[in-house]
């Protein structure tokens, strides 16, 4: 696998499963909150901010950040969405989690990221947003229109397209200015 061979891929952590599968979880609530006046159908939103996140865990702590977020979403779907479907709960989490993972791995691999992000431009971030936005999008629609949930169209298509870009672009807009500000504050070069 090359530079996407890591202890941090390689490793799964309950901690960290834990732990994105909570913070997952808070922005879904944050975003609901925020955005609800943006939702075009369960599940789809024109600005989706938990994108940017779900990229970002699974860039950082590959499978268990792809384990949390898929243990997250399925306990959310089952709270909000479709009452007692167990197998389209099951397969909105698994694509929620897993749809970044696989496109972490294709990026990694096509771009040559190094195992660390060390050598991650904003080149290499607005095709890994892209490619993570396109396959999640065409994943969740084709999952809801097998499984029979009303959000798979076209139109929803585009929206949860749009939606992932920009969320996952104003997530890491977001992430930027803390790191920054953070940086000002404390009068220092690096997070570290």
């Amino acid at each position: 696998m090359g530079t996407a061979n890591s202890s941090t891929e390689s490793v799964i952590s309950a901690k960290t499963i834990i732990a994105c599968a909570l913070t997952y979880t808070l922005l879904f609530y944050l975003n609901d909150w925020l955005t609800a006046f943006l939702e075009v159908a369960p599940g789809v939103n024109w600005i989706y901010l938990p994108a940017g996140l779900r990229l970002f865990l699974v860039l950082i702590f590959g499978l268990s950040g792809a384990i949390g977020i898929s243990i997250a979403s399925t306990l959310i779907t089952f709270e909000r969405d479709l009452d007692d479907d167990i197998i389209s709960m099951i397969g909105i989490g698994l694509i929620s989690g897993f749809g970044p993972y696989i496109a972490r791995l294709v990026v990694v691999r096509n771009l040559k990221i190094n195992a660390d992000l060390s050598n991650l431009n904003i080149q290499m971030i607005a095709i890994s947003v892209l490619v993570f936005a396109l396959l999640s999008t065409a994943l969740h629609q084709l999952w809801f229109v097998l499984i029979g949930i009303p959000s798979g169209s076209l139109s929803n298509a585009i929206a949860m397209l749009v939606g992932d870009v920009l969320g996952a672009l104003l997530f890491i807009s977001l992430c930027k200015f803390g790191i920054d500000l953070y940086k000002k504050l404390t009068k220092r070069e690096s997070l570290l």
